[in-house]
């Protein structure tokens, strides 16, 4: 459900500025002055709706629409085919995607939710609000970098530019550019369709331009952050498995989880993968050792079938079982509440009691903790202080450290900057790709109404003759494509905030 004190909050500030905008228009004397000043500084007000409007670009505009003509003319032809080929592929996108979310609300399987490409984004919601201002600013940069392409574009096409602006809707921010209408009309329908697709092409660079960023930070950090080194803890969720005098800390190197390597954050969730779908991990104990656990309580079995020996509460014991080492034929095995640190520390991983004798002097056996279904014990490996030993459920554990690949080579770096960076390209990618599919889509009052038109009039005027017949083949896309995208909105938004 969407948390009831940020919908409080945006409708209670949504109401005070047009109160506010209500009263001032209303007052005899403040009435003249308050609307020039809303028209000198190309502001206008609605509800639930701020759009701000300007002509001071237009010269940045101009100067953009006039370098290397050449290269501008392929680059938007570039464009050009770009949005037809993204107009046919946005729709196949929803059809898949509305076929996953239609497949999700019959299942009860909670893993379908993840695979969806597209999905609704409401803050608060499925969008943590520490990650509102990546948000924002990702989206807002799409939009700008959506439109200063139909700007340059329409330049280009001798297409005057009224203005450009910025509005927010409810929570959502965007941009514009105002075109002039007649000139739109009067070039050819080629001309309007490099215009129209300047934007999507635009969003497709930059959501490029940003994934190239992202694969090549530590490149771009080397000389100040090192990477490979293993995984840098960033934040520990307080009061979590993580967090204690032997748990994790800010600035721990993580490089290992049992025996798997970790070298990196994606190291860290795969290895958390792998050992929470992999039998439980157990350890090399020389036999002599267990022989004075022998005489703690019997076994017993829980709830869910597995089986326990600690019956003391303790935080320091934990139940192994092991094979008896008299009976190797029967597979007999035995269970003991020993000290969990000092069994592990220091010993080899194994499966089977060979893996044990392989690679030790002494008789040894392998050991193996006796733990409810799901339940995992890991160590943690981040020197140079001592192993973290965990028990629980390996995804818990994700959810409980943040983590980063970037480790500072100076100790005055601060270590959420590779962070911002990461992330920020990251929304980036998502936000202007998503922007690209979406304005794609031949929907009305989106980019693809405009798109879809004029390439209909680029394509069928030879075939279907009658302007009429165009139009109406036109509409019955249009409107295919805008209930398309609807059923997907709806479905997708009540997924987010109904489950």
């Amino acid at each position: 459900m969407i948390p009831v004190s940020l919908l409080v909050c945006v409708v209670a500030a949504w109401c005070a500025l047009y109160l506010a905008d209500t009263l001032l228009r209303s007052s005899a004397t403040h009435r003249i002055s308050y609307e020039s000043w809303l028209a000198s500084r190309g502001l206008m007000l609605s509800p639930f709706h701020v759009r701000w409007q300007t002509t001071m670009f237009n010269r940045l505009f101009a100067y953009c629409a006039r370098i290397n003509p050449r290269a501008l003319y392929l680059w938007f032809n570039s464009g050009l085919v770009f949005g037809i080929v993204a107009m046919v592929g946005s729709v196949v996108l929803l059809i898949k995607t509305l076929q996953q979310t239609l497949a999700q609300m019959t299942t009860d399987n909670p893993r379908m939710g993840g695979q969806q490409t597209l999905q609704v984004v409401v803050p608060g919601v499925n969008l943590p609000t520490s990650q509102l201002a990546y948000f924002f600013i990702a989206l807002l940069l799409s939009g700008v970098i959506h439109e200063l392409g139909h700007a340059v574009a329409a330049l280009r096409e001798q297409v005057r530019v009224n203005g450009f602006g910025m509005f927010v809707f409810v929570l959502y921010p965007g941009a514009f550019v105002d075109l002039f209408t007649t000139h739109l009309n009067l070039i050819s329908p080629t001309q309007q369709l490099r215009i129209f697709c300047a934007g999507v092409w635009h969003n497709f660079v930059l959501c490029v331009a940003a994934l190239a960023v992202l694969f090549l930070l530590p490149l771009f950090l080397f000389p100040m952050y090192s990477t490979g080194a293993g995984a840098l803890v960033t934040e520990v969720v307080q009061g979590s498995a993580a967090d204690g005098p032997r748990g994790l800390s800010v600035g721990d190197i993580v490089t290992g989880l049992e025996d798997c390597p970790v070298k990196g954050v994606e190291d860290w969730s795969s290895c958390l993968s792998h050992l929470s779908h992999t039998p439980q991990t157990g350890y090399c104990v020389p036999i002599a050792s267990l022989q004075p656990s022998w005489a703690h309580g019997r076994a017993f079995k829980r709830l869910d079938g597995t089986m326990d020996c600690c019956s003391n509460n303790s935080l320091t014991d934990l139940c192994f079982s092991y094979i008896k080492p008299q009976s190797k034929n029967s597979r007999e095995r035995e269970y003991a509440c020993m000290p969990v640190r000092k069994m592990v520390t220091g010993t080899r991983v194994c499966r089977t009691d060979g893996e044990c004798t392989a690679h030790s002097h002494t008789a040894s056996v392998c050991v193996t903790p006796s733990l409810e279904n799901q339940t995992r014990f890991i160590r943690v490996t981040h020197p140079p202080n001592t192993h973290m030993l965990f028990v629980g459920y390996p995804p818990h554990l994700q959810y409980a450290v943040s983590l980063t690949n970037f480790v500072p080579r100076f100790a005055f770096l601060h270590l959420d900057l590779p962070v911002f960076l990461e992330t920020f390209c990251k929304y980036v990618v998502s936000l202007s790709g998503a922007l690209a599919v979406v304005n794609s889509v031949p929907c009305f009052a989106l980019d693809g109404q405009w798109m879809l038109n004029a390439l209909l009039e680029a394509t069928l005027v030879t075939v279907v003759t009658d302007r009429q017949k165009r139009e109406l083949i036109g509409f019955f896309l249009l409107l295919a494509g805008s209930a398309l995208l609807a059923a997907n909105v709806a479905l997708g938004l009540w997924m987010v905030t109904a489950r």
